[in-house]
């Protein structure tokens, strides 16, 4: 039963090209550490309007489909308060991270977010026994993770602990790679790096960055390696909803906008939006034509209407007016040369962190975050939505 999943995911990894030719190691750690060795009995499927769990011993075939799905999907394997907190990454994510890692034989390397375990026995496949130091914030996770490491041979010190701290008596690193997303790349990630070290981490849940560290440790820059959807770091504050920000009533604002609504389905323009407007969720579908639902997570929404190059219908409500920033942002991204998302890359000094585009010395800045900024995005894009376009997805 596993083997034939096995087998299909690493050829429908193959097929869109998810294996990097340039580390062959990749493929050959993922096909000697099983996905489904590190998977916990009870998985977490989403049906739509809840999480609904998927044992193994009841349910073995749909568990297995759910370890081994395509190359973008995920394993929930927790759940708090109707919220998933934990999973084993889809592995085209796994595979593209740990490429722009660029971990060698004997390194010593540190990761944020043990998770199952698994990515932490795949870094120790590639660096060696004993080079591999893991933090995990929930002891359970840190324990059932020590526990699957241990069977699978994996030489992993596993640490109970804030990943944001990272962990000094370890260091200094060759290599840091985080699970999670941080909107602000703690500098203590950077101060337990050695000098042309690297670390990879999601940003904003809306792509990863891969940072070198200058030779003065001083400060660490590199560029944006590509797109996924990742959680963000516990204790991170929990966003509202579409729903829940939306609410009952009517639209407080109603009027035309110009706005190529398909067009937001651009990932270069959405990743110029995650930058311009970090805040902004856009979640685009087709209800009788396209249409994209906007809020930020707090008070302020819009639905947008409208065939490619517009004009369409605009509702909105809330203290922001998000049509408009939304008009801005792109505005802006058109005036500097709509740069693509590998055009840009980001600088983290201790005091401050901005993004740039083309060159970090010379590009332009976008933004510049300062502090432990908690703001985050996610942008999704879905097809095939029936009905009339409603109050949201």
């Amino acid at each position: 039963m596993f083997e034939e999943r096995r087998i299909a995911l690493a050829a429908a990894m193959e097929e869109r090209g998810g294996w990097p030719d340039d580390s062959p190691w990749v493929r050959a750690a993922v096909d000697a550490v099983p996905r489904h060795s590190f998977a916990p009995d009870t998985l977490w499927r989403w049906d739509g309007d809840a999480y609904v769990a998927v044992n193994r011993a009841t349910e073995p075939e749909r568990w297995a489909a759910e370890v081994y799905g395509g190359p973008g999907d995920p394993a929930v394997t927790q759940v708090a308060d109707g919220r998933a907190t934990s999973s084993l990454s889809c592995q085209s994510v796994v595979v593209d991270m740990l490429d722009s890692l660029m971990p060698d034989p004997g390194h010593r390397v540190l990761e944020l977010g043990t998770g199952t375990g698994w990515n932490a026995a795949l870094l120790a496949r590639r660096a060696g026994p004993g080079r591999v130091t893991s933090v995990e914030a929930d002891p359970g996770l840190a324990a059932a993770a020590r526990t699957r490491l241990e069977a699978a041979g994996a030489d992993v010190t596993v640490v109970t602990g804030d990943g944001r701290l990272g962990h000094a008596p370890g260091g200094p690193y060759d290599r840091v790679e985080s699970t999670y997303a941080v909107e602000t790349v703690p500098w203590e990630w950077v101060a337990q790096t050695r000098p042309g070290g690297r670390i990879v981490t999601p940003w904003g849940r809306m792509g990863h960055v891969a940072l070198t560290v200058a030779a003065d440790g001083l400060s660490a820059t590199g560029w944006v390696q590509g797109l996924a959807l990742f959680m963000p770091a516990r204790g991170t504050p929990v966003r509202l909803g579409w729903r829940e920000v939306r609410g009952d009533g009517p639209a407080e604002d109603e009027s035309t906008h110009a706005l190529d609504v398909p067009r937001l389905a651009d990932p270069h323009l959405l990743f110029a939006l995650r930058v311009l407007l970090p805040d902004v969720e856009i979640v685009l579908g087709d209800r009788d034509g396209p249409v994209a639902w906007v809020h930020d997570g707090r008070s302020s929404w819009a639905v947008l209407t409208g065939p490619e190059g517009g004009p369409g219908a605009a509702f909105q409500d809330g203290p922001r007016r998000l049509l408009g920033e939304i008009e801005r942002a792109v505005a802006r991204w058109e005036h500097h040369g709509r740069p693509d998302l590998y055009d840009f890359g980001m600088t983290r000094t201790p005091d401050s962190q901005y993004v740039w585009s083309h060159d970090s010395d010379t590009g332009h800045r976008w933004a510049t975050v300062t502090g432990l900024a908690r703001a985050t995005v996610a942008a999704r894009v879905f097809g095939g939505l029936t009905g009339r376009a409603g109050p949201g997805p």
